[in-house]
């Protein structure tokens, strides 16, 4: 057999071998991959998905990578939740935000409760007023700016409570694990 044969062959089986490997370690992306499935579960069950479940499970894992104690989780639990809450909020009224965002229903396979007015922030709250006022051709440019301003003002407000809840939560955190949490983006 000639060199460039034999190297041919063994770039085959290296090639084969690599393939396999990353089939079966799957390029080392285990933890994506749960996601992945859990989505598939979700939209194998009609798309019902428990939004209490998630964030459940946000917690569980905020917990674990913070290293908090049971004593510790009852402090930071609620300051934790606090600031994912005025988060959510601050977002809400944009791209897949509590007033709906772009996605839709799909056909109404969705099966997770739609939100209602009361459980809206007021972030999403001034959006929709300003996504019903924009799709109302006839909408008054005054009234325009005056849902522009309500929106502005809501989301400052938001903002506002997010850095509050950013606060109260590293006056109790160990640098480890405010470090943790910055890298999760939950603080600046």
């Amino acid at each position: 057999m000639s060199a460039s044969r034999l190297a041919v062959a063994l770039f085959a089986v290296v090639l084969i071998s690599s393939s396999a490997f990353a089939q079966n370690n799957n390029g080392g992306n285990n933890a994506g991959n749960r996601g992945n499935r859990q989505r598939n579960q979700n939209n194998q069950n009609g798309g019902n998905f428990d939004p209490a479940q998630a964030q459940q499970r946000a917690l569980d894992r905020i917990k674990t990578q913070l290293g908090a104690t049971d004593d510790e989780w009852k402090v930071l639990q609620p300051k934790i939740e606090k600031l994912m809450t005025a988060q959510r909020d601050a977002r809400a009224g944009g791209r897949g935000g509590a007033a709906g965002g772009r996605r839709g229903n799909r056909g109404g396979q969705n099966n997770a409760a739609q939100p209602t007015p009361a459980d809206q922030s007021e972030v999403a709250k001034a959006m929709a007023d300003l996504r019903t006022a924009v799709a109302d051709k006839a909408t008054p440019a005054d009234d325009l700016a005056k849902k522009l301003a309500a929106l502005h003002e809501a989301k400052a407000k938001a903002a506002e409570a997010r850095t509050a809840a950013q606060k109260d939560l590293k006056d109790v955190l160990t640098a480890r694990q405010e470090a943790v949490l910055v890298q999760n983006g939950m603080l600046d």
